[in-house]
């Protein structure tokens, strides 16, 4: 159910408290989202711009600032990577927990600094995946694990998508894509069939999980929109949705 603004303090005490005695104040983490850019040879230099400036002004958006931050006694922990071919793989911004306005500048400001090592690369959805469950190894343990894919094309490259999230280690890990739609595409009705395309192969064969779902993004240009509703309805979900709370 929805929790009213007189009633989010409750869920935010609620939360530590389960935290701590779920096994300490080192293990409250709500969420670990790892984040998956595409960057195969179809994502020329500027749409590999536009994809980190929109997501770092994604994350800096008011809305999207005040839910990541809305329990910094449970905070969640964001990893950006890139992704193209089965080699070709690459950390942006390692595991950092979201507790306050200047967390999210400072990666926000790594994903702008950040510069392209190379255009070269297919599209391997499947080992992307992979890279991820390696990344969420590493990382925190948290309520919930989230992975955000981005991209442009279907896998033809390595292992498909389908098949590896069949694999027990994504149990316990919600998949949500982002689609985004070409910006060469000529034509309106062209591009909705693209898209319409690409959100089919998302929708049966990347996301995963119950709650799984895709956000579009018309291009590029379109991608920081996309981004922050996305970001939205993930945050959302996990700042008050994490335990039902009866006013």
């Amino acid at each position: 159910m929805g929790v009213d603004g007189k009633h989010r303090p409750l869920v935010k005490a609620a939360l530590l408290a389960l935290a701590l005695l779920s096994g300490g104040a080192e293990a409250a983490c709500r969420q670990a989202l790892a984040l998956g850019l595409d960057i195969s040879g179809s994502v020329d230099a500027q749409e590999y711009r536009l994809q980190l400036d929109g997501l770092a002004a994604a994350l800096l958006a008011p809305d999207v600032a005040q839910k990541a931050l809305a329990s910094p006694e449970t905070p969640v922990f964001i990893t950006v990577y890139e992704w193209a071919g089965q080699t070709k793989q690459r950390v942006l911004v390692t595991w950092t927990a979201l507790r306050s306005q200047a967390d999210l500048a400072q990666v926000a400001s790594t994903l702008r600094a950040t510069r392209r090592l190379s255009r070269k690369g297919a599209t391997a959805i499947g080992r992307a995946m992979e890279y991820a469950d390696a990344l969420f190894r590493q990382g925190p343990d948290c309520w919930a694990r989230t992975l955000d894919l981005s991209g442009d094309g279907k896998n033809n490259n390595g292992p498909t998508p389908e098949v590896i999230r069949k694999n027990s280690a994504f149990d316990q890990v919600t998949i949500n894509g982002l689609v985004i739609g070409s910006d060469d595409t000529v034509g309106r009705d062209e591009r909705q069939m693209e898209i319409m395309d690409l959100s089919a192969y998302y929708r049966r064969r990347v996301i995963h999980g119950p709650d799984a779902f895709i956000e579009v993004a018309l291009g590029f240009e379109d991608y920081q929109r996309a981004m922050e509703r996305k970001l939205l309805r993930e945050l959302e979900s996990l700042v008050f949705g994490a335990l039902d709370v009866t006013p």
